[in-house]
């Protein structure tokens, strides 16, 4: 059994390297997707009207019940046109969306209610009460769940391999067919991953504990 090859790997560094630029911009835009959109619906969800409600929460149940991977390949067949990490950054939006919007609902239900209460005494305005009352206090009550979920998010990004977005583990598969070293080209994507993950996960949990979490 031939042992791990060192120049192998050292000449797909620069390629991983490059793939990882595409992971992190997919990462970094699905996230901000995922954060706004979830915000969206997390306040849909409570509007008083069942017609803004039901296709809202009829929407979210499909896509928490559907895998992402099945979401990439159904988009990109449907948006063929569309340049796949376009479609990539979408979709990971959506499917993230249905997520952070669950935790923005519980961060929005952690407002206590006199903070209501009281911005119903001041007669403020439905709109002035969400944007300098209650949305403050829940997303900074969420900030490290939303974290965690980029994480998440960075590590699922090498799904989007399967529809020709050219990240960091599409380059390590192309890297290890055409130089037969599947083997130094994975388990570079493994520690650059490893090196990208770690830090942000201990940066959510100082987060954490500086929040009262």
């Amino acid at each position: 059994m031939n042992g791990f090859d060192w120049n192998a790997a050292g000449d797909a560094l620069p390629l991983l390297l490059e793939g990882f630029r595409v992971t992190l911009l997919a990462t970094v835009l699905g996230t901000l997707v995922a954060a706004v959109l979830g915000l969206a619906v997390a306040v849909a969800g409570r509007a008083p009207s069942r017609l803004v409600t039901l296709p809202v929460r009829a929407v979210t149940e499909f896509v928490r019940s559907t895998p992402l991977l099945v979401q990439l390949v159904g988009a990109a067949a449907v948006f063929s046109s569309v340049e796949p990490l376009t479609v990539g950054v979408v979709v990971l939006g959506v499917h993230y969306a249905a997520y952070t919007s669950e935790v923005y609902r519980a961060g929005i239900d952690g407002v206590p209610r006199g903070q209501w209460e009281a911005a119903r005494a001041l007669s403020l305005p439905a709109r002035r009460t969400w944007q300098a009352v209650i949305l403050p206090q829940a997303v900074r009550n969420v900030l490290p769940a939303l974290g965690n979920y980029a994480v998440s998010m960075f590590k699922e990004t090498p799904f989007l391999a399967v529809i020709t977005v050219q990240e960091m583990v599409f380059e390590a598969r192309r890297y290890g067919a055409e130089h037969f070293a599947y083997t130094e080209a994975f388990t570079l994507a493994g520690l650059v991953f490893l090196v990208a993950s770690y830090p942000t996960s201990l940066l959510m949990r100082k987060l954490e504990k500086r929040l009262g979490h």
